[in-house]
């Protein structure tokens, strides 16, 4: 039996909507996966952007969304923080939605989405604390509908296949790393200044969890002790920001990971950002290397004439692996890269899941799919509220660490997964 084709709801209408969201779910619309596309934006500002967008146009000729509010409307600018749950609850059940807003919304919105009966898949992190991750876990469970975080760095080869040899025993244990990532100033400009701001979020919530999602991927370690450092700047809007973070996260196996973050790579840099990876490991006989360079893929261009979609930059490092549009011949272009295969893999996951309960009543359809989202959490290719939480633990741990100057703060595991500030006796002593 064929199933009807989802309908997909994007929540925000932001930067990465329009980078990569946005484009891979044209995309699924294109080669048959799914039906109507509407987008839910605070206000009209975005979502012009976004039909407008003369890339999105040349690339998916012909396609558009549904937009919330009306682009047609009157007051463009008049603001509508609760029109995405009407859109909610008119949308089929088990819908897809996907959530593309700040932080610290996820987690109402999250809530309200499972509610109203649809799919999810949001962008990192999930939530800001533990307790509401695993609220999530338990919310989706008993409907029986799936929540994915989009970490699409796990879908990059070379994280693949880091993962695969390190499971092989091939690295041997990992002991210390570094890891950085470097948002462009331009952030600074952006809606960031208007949400990313103390009270909210910092560098090592929005930016870190990806690497630290990433060691566990690899490793499957789990983190126990996360302390960091903030470095206070203003917004061009006055707003106080920590604008640079300096992370040490502490894994199960007392290896150490330090991540440094911040929105100040230069917007005349050759490269989109800065990025890397380096873990070291401890074999019987020998050590093991894990180096990923992921700011520069090596590529080099140099335009006759600047390129709007880089900047306006002459020279440019660009990244040909996260997210690009290329001519494969026909009309419009496709999306290939990294970003785009974890997109499809979600939505795919979701397709699989209705597909298996197709045509069974209500009460087998839910047990069914509570016993393949069962799966999906152990098989842990793609992150969910189950089998990452963890993520939320290190980034919970992470606020009360920043906002203390860099106290330690402890993760506790069990049933009921807390973190709490760690005691002056519990710190380890040498002998001299």
């Amino acid at each position: 039996m064929e199933i009807k084709k989802p309908q997909v709801l994007i929540i925000g209408g932001g930067m990465i909507t329009q980078v990569q969201i946005l484009p891979s779910i044209y995309q699924l619309q294109r080669i048959g996966l799914i039906d109507r596309i509407s987008i839910s934006a605070l206000n009209i500002p975005p979502l012009k952007a976004l039909k407008e967008d003369p890339l999105l146009g040349q690339a998916f000729p012909g396609q558009g969304f549904h937009s919330y509010p009306d682009i047609a409307a009157v007051d463009g600018n008049r603001m509508a923080p609760d029109l995405y749950r009407e859109v909610l609850r008119k949308l089929p059940r088990r819908s897809i939605v996907i959530v593309a807003i700040p932080d610290h919304l996820h987690h109402d919105v999250v809530r309200e989405t499972l509610q109203a009966g649809h799919h999810v898949i949001c962008v990192k992190p999930l939530v800001l604390k533990g307790d509401q991750a695993k609220e999530i876990e338990e919310l989706a469970r008993d409907r029986g509908l799936f929540v994915g975080i989009e970490y699409h760095k796990r879908l990059d080869d070379r994280n693949l296949l880091a993962r695969r040899k390190y499971r092989q025993g091939l690295f041997g244990d990992f002991r210390i790393g570094q890891a950085h990532l470097m948002e462009p100033w331009y952030y600074r400009r952006s809606n960031f200044q208007n949400w990313c701001t103390i009270e909210n979020s910092d560098p090592f919530t929005y930016i870190a969890c990806h690497y630290i999602d990433l060691v566990h991927f690899i490793t499957g370690l789990l983190p126990a002790e996360v302390s960091v450092i903030g470095v206070v700047e203003k917004f061009p809007n006055g707003n106080r920001a920590f604008m640079w973070s300096d992370g040490r996260v502490i894994w199960q196996n007392d290896a150490c990971l330090n991540v440094i973050n911040g929105f100040g790579y230069p917007d005349a840099g050759a490269g989109s950002n800065a990025q890397g990876m380096r873990l070291f490991c401890t074999g019987k006989e020998d050590g093991g290397l894990i180096d990923h360079h992921d700011q520069f893929r090596g590529v080099k261009h140099s335009y006759a004439v600047a390129d709007p979609a880089s900047g306006e930059k002459r020279y440019h490092e660009i990244n040909p692996d996260y997210f690009q549009m290329v001519d494969v011949g026909g009309a419009g272009l496709k999306p290939v890269g990294y970003g785009y295969r974890s997109i499809e893999l979600l939505v795919s996951t979701i397709l699989q899941l209705e597909q298996a309960t197709s045509g069974l009543d209500r009460e087998n359809a839910l047990k069914k799919r509570r016993e393949q989202l069962a799966t999906i959490d152990r098989e842990g290719m793609v992150a969910t509220p189950a089998n990452s939480a963890y993520n939320e633990l290190v980034i919970e741990a992470g606020r009360h660490s920043i906002l203390k100057g860099g106290r330690p703060v402890v993760i506790e595991y069990g049933k009921r997964p807390k973190v709490r500030f760690k005691e002056i006796s519990e710190y380890p002593t040498y002998a001299g």
